[in-house]
């Protein structure tokens, strides 16, 4: 008897869980960055999200917790998400630079490469990079058929045949200045526009 479309994707879900923990172990085992004594800071978020959020390095919230938008900027993202009407269970998150260095140029250029592992697991239908610096390294990606991207802020963009991109400014830096909250706003809101058209299924 033929597998139904649920049967399917409840595979596809498995495989991912799977991968995803798979990969956080090798994360946590890794001795490549000068970490010391901390444990990465990692993704978080259903695993098959169509919306994969990327930000550069982890603040001290996160670092304390191992949780990439734990704190401030998860609790802002959360606002934003449910001002835009985009159910947070479409929604991962994760960092470029997953090791608690001194300065996020001491990462292992390999260390970051992973992020490309990280989206063919999740596989999304949106990236949301937010800042210049998670925008210099995902176009350092080598990923199959993917097309540079650009810092125009609220413009969506093509990263490869299966996945779009939006540029907005860094979270991190748009909680405390009321002009970069409104940037930042101005360029995520597109983000609800996007949701809104995406097809039901």
């Amino acid at each position: 008897m033929p597998a139904t479309d649920d049967e399917i994707r409840e595979k596809y879900l498995e495989r991912a869980i799977r991968e995803l923990n798979a990969l956080s172990g090798e994360l946590q085992s890794c001795g490549h960055c000068p970490r010391g004594q901390l444990m990465p800071v990692l993704g978080s978020g259903h695993p098959q999200a169509d919306i994969f959020m990327l930000k550069h390095a982890a603040r001290p919230s996160e670092v304390e917790e191992g949780v990439a938008f734990y704190g401030r900027s998860g609790n802002a993202l959360m606002k934003s998400l449910k001002r835009l009407n985009i159910d947070p269970l479409a929604v991962y998150g994760t960092l470029c630079v997953k090791c608690p260095v001194l300065d996020p140029v001491m990462a292992d250029p390999a260390c970051v490469a992973r992020i490309a592992d990280e989206l063919l697991i999740v596989s999304p239908k949106m990236v949301v990079v937010m800042g210049r610096e998670a925008l210099a390294v995902l176009n350092d990606l080598d990923l199959p058929l993917a097309h540079e991207l650009h810092e125009q802020p609220g413009v969506v963009q093509r990263l490869t045949p299966s996945i779009e991109a939006l540029y907005v400014p860094n979270i991190d830096d748009s909680l405390d200045e009321e002009a970069a909250k409104r940037a930042f706003w101005s360029s995520f809101r597109v983000l609800g526009e996007w949701w809104a058209d995406l097809p039901p299924y």
